[in-house]
């Protein structure tokens, strides 16, 4: 069964809807036009409904519960959407620096009217908001694709504004800046997927989490009363939550059900910090 977050589902259909009318709005404006930095802006809007469809897909899949199958969940499901927006990234970035070489060496010049203009200006609006809007629920609800998307949102306000830069340019006289906008245009969706991308991948690569979580793990377990000291503290990533496996010193005198009642207590404690999803104890007695 899926039990997905509502706010999470929300926010995926929210990402589905708006680049569809935003691709259609740029595609109108691109064809009419004739403008390489409008029609490549339209093909971002594309890819970006592909990957909110796929960051749709994973969000619920990442959501499902445990089963037999997948003891520990399917919360890798999520960096997959992050690493489809990457690859979608990279695919567009090098199709648009293709197109952009072929107008500045042909000299094709773009029509461009006052309310082409409005098309990017509209696209800057709407994806600053949906960039603050992902950036947040992804927060809300440790959604690494949501927050892919957040960032992919942002990349977008940059390319409307060089799109912007291009038509601008186009109906001052300078056609040149068209595809150089193109250009600009491309190889920025190509460094952002690539972050994006390597971002996901150490998810899915079981990264360690940064050294202050480490210390604020250890911190918790020792401050559990009977725990004398930790042998050993490991953590590493599955999918956008983090497992941790640690082994607490406790006195070697203690009952067996003392020494597990200590045990529980100290993965309770570190399962309370944010992100920890696991957190897995072994008594070591002295």
């Amino acid at each position: 069964m899926f039990d997905m977050n509502p706010v999470a589902f929300r926010a995926t259909v929210i990402n589905i809807l708006a680049n569809t009318a935003l691709f259609v709005l740029k595609l109108i404006g691109g064809l009419m036009s004739g403008s390489i930095a409008l029609i490549s802006d339209a093909l971002n809007s594309l890819s970006d409904i592909a990957a909110s469809i796929a960051t749709f897909i994973c969000v619920r899949i990442s959501d499902k519960k445990a089963d037999e199958g997948h003891p520990f969940g399917h919360s890798r499901a999520e960096p997959i959407a992050g690493l489809i927006i990457a690859v979608l990234a990279g695919i567009l970035g090098f199709e648009v620096i293709r197109e952009s070489a072929e107008r500045l060496y042909e000299g094709t010049s773009a029509q461009v009217g006052a309310l082409t203009l409005l098309v990017p200006v509209i696209t800057m609006a709407a994806k600053g908001v949906m960039s603050w809007y992902f950036g947040r629920v992804g927060k809300l609800v440790n959604s690494t694709a949501l927050r892919a998307t957040a960032i992919d949102s942002l990349m977008d306000v940059v390319i409307a504004f060089a799109a912007l830069v291009g038509l601008g340019g186009t109906l001052l006289g300078y056609p040149w800046l068209d595809p150089a906008a193109g250009f600009v245009i491309s190889i920025w969706i190509i460094y952002t997927g690539y972050k994006i991308g390597m971002e996901n991948i150490a998810y899915l690569m079981g990264q360690a989490p940064e050294p202050a979580l480490l210390s604020e793990i250890k911190k918790a377990a020792l401050s559990v009363s009977g725990v004398k000291g930790l042998n050993a503290v490991k953590a590493h990533y599955v999918g956008p939550f983090i497992h941790v496996e640690i082994h607490i010193k406790v006195d070697k005198t203690l009952p067996t059900v003392e020494s597990h009642a200590i045990g529980e207590a100290a993965a309770a404690i570190v399962e309370s910090i944010g992100t920890i999803e696991r957190a897995f104890v072994h008594i070591d007695p002295i």
